[in-house]
């Protein structure tokens, strides 16, 4: 029997990810990639192979075909409304589909339909103009999945298969990330983490390492207060809990390869703290997954690209570092559910 499909968003249609999905499914042999449906615009993946000269047989279908079919064609569960634009020109008119397809992707993992959803890069500002209300695509994902008003937590973690970290403020202006730390802040992050490196990645005893805020993570207060009085604590907090939490470490030597192997994740205090350390790893292959929420989320590390789409240059390799880290998530799930 095929196995459980992966729910895939278009993205922004003006975008790269179309032309990923299509080059991702073209070279599904070579880097054995799970089974995935495109929830799009079959009009819009046609004419975008045409025009790129690759040879994409597109099957319409059900999710329950869609895993017999990956085989032989690429699985396109249609959208009811259109998204044909010209590569790299948004246009608000495609937004209802865009925000459509990831609607579908939740409702068809929710319903047991698809093991996963991934989603393809979206642009905030393109949604934005049509009267989008949600901060983002992982802000969205969190409404779509709250349960009697109540909204998840979601908490970003990038990955690769060298190094998983999270940012616990995420885009945030530097200046006001010290008056954004709390000790709860990061006692709730750790709490997620911990608990989806046990459920998703089968860890059965995670182990995190949290950075400090300031150089030399404080160097006994002579470089900054918070590290002492806001981290410190929150670790102690944490590690009374029987979560394996240790730090606050100087970010500056968390991230070479030793350091890396006495951890599971890392929390990071800030943006740039957790995403350059990953970039430089994984520039190509960084995933970006979404914890915390009651269905697996992961999606490519990069943006639209909106000045190479429709080029047929943009490498899939973060997608299908995505595609595998979701499908090994669910395998993951399901086998612990099962146990």
């Amino acid at each position: 029997m095929p196995a459980t499909p992966l729910a895939l968003t278009q993205g922004d249609p003006a975008g790269i990810g179309p032309e990923l999905t299509l080059r991702a499914w073209l070279e599904r042999r070579e880097r054995a990639l799970p089974a995935f449906a495109c929830i799009g615009d079959p009009d819009h993946l046609a004419a975008l192979a045409s025009g790129l000269g690759w040879t994409v047989p597109l099957r319409l279908c059900g999710w329950s075909e869609a895993g017999a079919s990956f085989a032989e064609a690429l699985p396109v569960i249609p959208l009811a409304v259109s998204t044909r634009v010209v590569p790299g020109k948004p246009d608000p008119a495609t937004a209802m589909g865009t925000i459509g397809s990831i609607d579908r992707a939740v409702a068809a993992v929710r319903a047991g339909e698809a093991a996963a959803v991934v989603t393809n890069p979206i642009a905030k500002s393109v949604l934005y103009s049509a009267g989008f209300k949600h901060p983002g695509h992982t802000e969205y994902l969190a409404h779509l999945a709250a349960q009697g008003g109540a909204e998840p937590r979601p908490v970003m973690m990038l990955w690769c298969e060298e190094l998983a970290v999270v940012p616990v403020t995420i885009h945030e202006p530097l200046r006001r990330v010290p008056d954004l730390l709390t000790t709860a802040l990061i006692v709730e992050t750790g709490r997620i983490v911990a608990a989806e490196l046990r459920s998703r990645f089968g860890i059965l005893a995670p182990r995190l390492a949290l950075s400090g805020l300031n150089p030399h993570a404080g160097e006994n207060g002579t470089m900054g207060h918070e590290d002492a009085a806001i981290i410190a604590p929150a670790i102690a907090q944490l590690q009374a809990e029987g979560i394996d939490a240790r730090g606050p470490y100087p970010a500056d030597t968390m991230f070479h390869a030793r350091a890396r192997a006495g951890y599971d994740a890392a929390l990071a205090m800030y943006h740039d703290q957790a995403l350059i350390p990953i970039k430089t790893i994984a520039f190509d292959e960084g995933v970006n997954v979404t914890l915390g929420l009651p269905f697996i989320r992961t999606s490519p590390d990069h943006g639209t690209a909106f000045d190479i789409a429709g080029q047929g240059i943009a490498r899939p390799d973060s997608l299908c570092a995505a595609l595998k880290l979701a499908a090994r998530m669910a395998e993951r799930t399901v086998t612990d559910t099962a146990s």
